[in-house]
């Protein structure tokens, strides 16, 4: 039920306290300037990279946290007894606004829960985007919320207002799907409208200048890591996503009868395989590694212990120790420990003569170490 007397602030701190379990925005990483902050009123502020290159700060919030879907995984399904609210178009174009004068603001993120069906919940998200473009002639990041089962009129008109769009995909495959919800279609409502999308934001289609993002969450069904890198493969090869995002299942919030919560994986293993796939998915993106080299353990899984490029490396003694002199840049990178910036400092310092220190390029103490066991100089 909808709580009643709540002000617009109070509204705004329960749904931006909410929207935390949504990462399809924004991730963090070793760089502080990646994480999340909040405001002094209470609300979560976001980085996140814009079309046209650099980075700003986003407001990130539901529209409602009240749901009329059965995700057993997640905190805000229907049948669950937590405290709902619901804010208007125009009261969080109004807030949005005010933080833009005042905090400087050049993003806004806004998804919600399914209000009704996932149509009225899109007219609803995407009448927050039309205020802000019509009315405020507001130019800025706009990432919309997509809502499994929006129709493709629902799909077009958010596309003609965000920058951004995304559609959780959750788990990579249908079998995996079935324990999270029995009023969700994976096919219908997922996989259709991901599709749908990616057509209408390809190079040269009506909606190109839009990114499309996505979302795993890790652990709440019984999906292999296998399964996640194949479907990965996919999204970004086939449908052209953009980015893709993992949350790690939060057990205790979810449904008794889910896989996740049987699981034998302890709560700091499951933020550790949701790192790995990250790990994997910078392999995938920054260095065009292909699907048969993400290195997988016997269970389908990555290794827990070990991160995957240094899985992978280990695997492939034939390919060690790399020769600094005389190595290429892809083989290089396949150093653990050396990324582009230490590989371009290498190929310079050939460039001017030869690599006879490491230390010469910057890497000291445990870094040096870790490259040191698999490379010569000569």
């Amino acid at each position: 039920m909808i709580s009643a007397g709540m002000d617009t602030d109070q509204k705004l701190k329960l749904l931006a306290e909410a929207s935390r379990f949504d990462l399809s925005c924004a991730c963090g990483t070793k760089d502080k300037s990646d994480h999340r902050r909040r405001s002094s009123g209470g609300m979560w502020l976001y980085p996140v990279s814009l079309p046209s290159g650099g980075t700003s700060i986003m407001l990130k919030t539901l529209l409602s946290n009240a749901c009329v879907n059965d995700c057993r995984y997640c905190p805000f399904r229907a049948e669950r007894d937590t405290r709902r609210c619901a804010l208007e178009a125009e009261e969080v174009a109004r807030v949005f606004m005010d933080y833009v004068r005042r905090l400087r603001l050049m993003g806004l993120f806004l998804s919600s829960g399914v209000m009704r069906d996932a149509d009225y919940t899109m007219e609803r998200l995407c009448a927050v985007a039309e205020i802000l473009r019509r009315k405020h002639a507001y130019r800025g990041y706009i990432h919309l919320k997509v809502i499994p089962g929006a129709s493709d009129a629902a799909l077009e008109r958010a596309l003609s207002l965000a920058s951004a769009v995304s559609l959780n995909v959750e788990v990579p495959k249908r079998s995996a799907f079935l324990p999270l919800s029995t009023r969700k279609d994976f096919d219908r409502d997922i996989v259709a409208p991901l599709k749908r999308i990616a057509a209408l934001t390809a190079p040269g289609a009506r909606y190109c200048r839009v990114r499309q993002t996505t979302q795993f969450v890790v652990g709440a069904s019984h999906e292999k890591d296998a399964d996640i890198v194949q479907a990965m493969f996919g999204l970004y090869r086939r449908l052209g996503l953009d980015r893709i995002y993992f949350s790690a299942y939060q057990r205790g919030l979810g449904d008794p009868s889910l896989p996740g919560e049987k699981s034998a994986l302890s709560a700091e293993e499951l933020l550790t395989r949701e790192h790995r796939l990250y790990q994997a998915d910078f392999l995938i993106r920054k260095y065009k590694w292909e699907e048969k080299d993400i290195p997988l353990e016997a269970d389908g899984n990555l290794s827990l212990a070990v991160d995957p490029k240094r899985r992978w490396a280990d695997q492939h003694p034939e390919f060690f120790p790399v020769r600094l002199c005389s190595a290429g840049r892809e083989m290089l990178l396949r150093v653990p420990g050396l990324g582009p910036t230490m590989v371009k400092r290498i190929l310079d310092c050939r460039a001017e003569g030869g690599v006879s220190d490491l230390r010469n390029i910057g890497l000291r103490g445990r870094s040096l170490q870790r490259v040191a066991r698999y490379v010569v100089p000569a």
